[in-house]
């Protein structure tokens, strides 16, 4: 990316060890990161920060949730085609739908794993990586595969 300014991803979580663990991955990559760990937190950055290329978006947020979030970067016409991964416990199937009908770009089940989240960042900003690095459902090797308990790659289809 030599020449160019670095391509802006906001990361949206209100878990701060998760978010330091999305920057550090995605800067590792070249991109740079802004972190919020709330709604009005994110807007306000969305304000300052008019080149932000993508969203990565928490649904469970304290007080004003993911979904409201995405609904208020929908209705915005600044914003309205901001590509969104949302990320999300398993089991909140009304908010997925929510979120899919709202336009996420994609959904990634928590635990998910850094690596598959950084192919599907670089897909959504134009970045294109080597299928085989991409692909969702490899990890480093002797790498910890994923945020949270269980090795997964953190896709989940799309709800009927």
């Amino acid at each position: 990316m030599s020449g160019q300014s670095p391509v802006t991803v906001l990361v949206v979580d209100d878990e701060p060890h998760i978010g330091r663990i999305i920057r550090t991955r995605l800067e590792q990559d070249g991109f740079r990161v802004l972190l919020a760990e709330h709604g009005p937190e994110a807007l306000a950055l969305l304000q300052a920060e008019p080149d932000v290329a993508l969203l990565v978006l928490d649904l469970m947020l304290p007080g004003m949730s993911g979904i409201d979030v995405l609904r208020t970067v929908r209705e915005d016409t600044r914003w309205a085609a901001l590509p969104c991964i949302v990320l999300t416990a398993a089991g909140q199937d009304a908010q997925l739908r929510d979120a899919e009908s709202l336009g996420a770009a994609e959904i990634m089940t928590k635990p998910f794993s850094p690596r598959g989240l950084l192919g599907r960042v670089r897909r959504y900003t134009g970045r294109d990586a080597a299928p085989r690095e991409a692909s969702a459902g490899e990890f480093p090797p002797g790498g910890s595969p994923t945020i949270g308990a269980e090795a997964t790659d953190g896709s989940r289809p799309s709800l009927p």
